[in-house]
């Protein structure tokens, strides 16, 4: 973050002692959070990534519900129940437990793999079309992740349109 910082405040130093040259930089701004929920590449992706692990979820929801189950039962009837039955109980339920956490973890592990896959796809068409735009209307400086921006320096739009149509 202190790099990032030093090379800006750099940057914008050397804009301001330039003077007549500062007025000439053409300077854009990319919105990468826009970009991940707008463009039709990525919102393709996330209804990629929905039915890829729809499955997984629908049984993960299974299995909770499923556990809800045998604990209320266990609740409900513990004292009721004979020891050993209860034992039993007991152990079906750590043992679906420890199973339903195992593969909760699994399937948000591979989620996030897959999503990190895809987002990088995503940006890497999102860079090519950067790429042109800068190159086509001669941008000399396109930006990222800024804490604050004009809206008139924002070519987020430009970038979106460019992925449509790159389809």
């Amino acid at each position: 973050m202190k790099v990032k910082t030093v090379v800006l405040a750099s940057l914008m130093s050397a804009l301001f002692v330039t003077g007549a040259c500062a007025a000439e930089l053409k300077v854009g701004y990319v919105n990468t959070q826009r970009i991940f929920r707008d463009a039709p590449a990525a919102q393709k992706a996330a209804k990629k990534l929905e039915g890829e692990f729809a499955k997984r979820d629908q049984d993960l929801q299974r299995m909770a519900k499923q556990l809800q189950g045998l604990q209320e039962n266990l609740e409900k009837n513990s004292v009721t129940m004979a020891e050993s039955e209860r034992r039993t109980k007991e152990k079906e339920f750590g043992e679906l437990s420890r199973e339903f956490q195992r593969r909760q973890r699994e399937f948000r592990e591979d989620l996030n793999l897959r999503q990190n896959e895809e987002n990088a796809a995503v940006i890497e068409k999102a860079n090519k079309a950067i790429k042109q735009i800068a190159e086509a209307e001669k941008f000399d400086l396109i930006l990222q992740d800024v804490v604050w921006v004009s809206p008139r320096l924002d070519v987020t739009e430009r970038v979106i349109k460019a992925l449509s149509e790159a389809k």
